[in-house]
């Protein structure tokens, strides 16, 4: 096969294990963070388009140009390898994340003001293979609701997308996360984050530190006893995912 754009995401689509029971569940709240970035994306381009009665899963590409084509080579190994992927809507969304690539290539001219459509989904995808499409989302390890599209194309980005930063918005159980606030460290700019990981009946208390990773803390533990100054807010999964990108970019020296 030739080296395109197009050859590029199918060599990524052959590389997942679809079947990775374990990495589903080990990357169960990245992958929700995943899919919603990629429908709140996808809803910002059928609007756009006036593909609404097509979203969720479509070929975005054949909305905007349906003269695009993938090209012949990769577009016949491309349904060969589809056939062993259920359900039918993600291999859509395979196709689609092919032929996008093509449409990139050939028009330059696409709008910049609207990111990238499937790269969330791809990446999610790597992170523990596909879904189930019931009334809800199943992605093997977390549910999420589809909701409409006006709902979707209003939701707050999610733009943090480094293997780094979703690594650490994992973890095994329900996760909750806080903001350490005080005067000159307001919610978006905190002092520093921690989050309280419930899984079964043990409850973990960690503190995302300089050494870039999770580590006990007794921060939340001491505020509950009166032994701590230094306030706290709960803040969203997003929200911390911003702190740990700017945390990481500045050690490395990048921002």
């Amino acid at each position: 096969m030739s080296n395109t754009p197009s050859h590029a995401i199918f060599d990524r689509l052959r590389a997942i294990d679809w079947a990775d029971d374990t990495a589903a569940f080990q990357h169960a709240h990245s992958r929700a963070l995943l899919m919603r970035e990629y429908l709140r994306r996808a809803a910002l381009w059928a609007r756009a388009y006036k593909a609404e009665k097509s979203w969720p899963f479509f070929d975005i590409a054949e909305h905007i140009d349906s003269d695009i084509t993938t090209p012949p080579d990769v577009a016949e190994a491309l349904e060969q390898w589809l056939q062993s992927l259920a359900p039918s809507s993600l291999r859509t969304t395979c196709r689609g994340a092919v032929k996008w690539a093509a449409l990139r290539n050939a028009r330059p001219d696409m709008p910049e003001s609207l990111p990238d459509p499937y790269e969330p989904l791809l990446l999610m995808y790597e992170r523990g293979g596909g879904y189930y499409l019931h009334e809800y989302l199943d992605l093997n390890g977390v549910m999420i609701p589809l909701r409409d599209v006006e709902s979707n194309a209003s939701a707050t980005p999610f733009d943090t997308l480094s293997p780094a930063t979703l690594d650490a918005l994992d973890g095994m159980g329900e996760l909750t996360y806080f903001a350490k606030i005080s005067e000159g460290y307001p919610r978006h700019s905190p002092r520093g984050i921690v989050r309280r990981r419930v899984d079964g009946d043990q409850t973990h208390d960690e503190a995302f530190t300089r050494n870039l990773r999770w580590e006990p803390t007794e921060y939340l533990r001491l505020y509950d006893l009166g032994h701590n100054d230094i306030d706290h807010v709960r803040i969203t999964e997003i929200e911390a995912a911003g702190f740990i990108e700017s945390l990481t970019e500045k050690l490395a020296g990048t921002s």
